[in-house]
């Protein structure tokens, strides 16, 4: 009897201290719920994106650190005057500060290039997607990244996200994209290069890499590339 107590104990063992960075109370509010169902301690949420920072730094300070911050994206204005205004700033400074800090984003968003920049650039564990299913899905999310060191990722974006013919999209692709969505020409675009001092800047070199993006993203033409593009989130 002992025994199978001890194997209870464990089992249920999770994060005790968890930070939710959400500007919606009633979203607060499920997330909260369905937290306490994990045995979670303490619970505090915040709306504004520097509060959840200073409050992590603050929590460090008093040698009484958060497990987990689980932070929205979208943040919205209401006059007050805030440093990081969305959940992608809030993230990459609290993964500067806090590299093992454990790291869920609950958002609507699913433009691939957007969550990939999130796991590849800023390192979070779990990316929940916001749906019908959302918070049977963080809950699911929380207890894997807690008893392993895998990531999770909503399906609703997984299939686009961990494709195999997926490439690196850099700054010079952007770059490029944008020039292209402003109708540049590729002489107006390799002046850019120049002013910018990137390479390759010639003529031929733009020439072949957005022949290359046009054949990745299944583009029929450079017009089609930029709408692709744009839906993707790139630019």
């Amino acid at each position: 009897m002992a025994l199978k107590h001890l194997l209870v104990k464990k089992i249920i063992v999770m994060f005790q201290k968890v930070l939710i960075a959400e500007d919606m109370d009633f979203i607060n509010s499920g997330i909260k719920t369905e937290l306490t169902k994990l045995n979670i301690q303490q619970i505090d949420y915040v709306q504004y994106c520097d509060e959840a920072f200073l409050k992590l730094k603050r929590a460090r300070i008093d040698n009484v650190p958060y497990d987990l911050l689980i932070s929205d994206l979208s943040f919205d204005e209401d006059g007050t005057m805030q440093e990081l205004k969305t959940g992608d700033q809030l993230v990459e400074k609290v993964r500067n500060e806090f590299p093992s800090l454990k790291i869920v984003v609950f958002s609507v968003e699913d433009k691939t290039f957007r969550v990939q920049t999130l796991f590849n650039d800023f390192k979070i564990n779990a990316f929940v997607w916001k749906s019908r299913d959302g918070l049977k899905e963080l809950k699911k999310a929380i207890q894997l990244i807690y008893n392993s060191n895998k990531l999770y990722v909503s399906p609703h974006v997984a299939n686009a996200l961990f494709k195999s013919e997926a490439i690196e999209i850099s700054d010079y692709d952007i770059f490029l994209l944008e020039c292209l969505s402003n109708g540049n020409s590729q002489e107006q675009i390799s002046k850019n290069l120049d002013s910018k001092k990137w390479s390759p800047s010639s003529i031929s070199s733009i020439e072949k890499r957005l022949k290359f993006l046009r054949e990745h993203f299944n583009a029929n033409n450079p017009a089609h590339l930029v709408a692709i593009t744009k839906d993707l989130g790139l630019i």
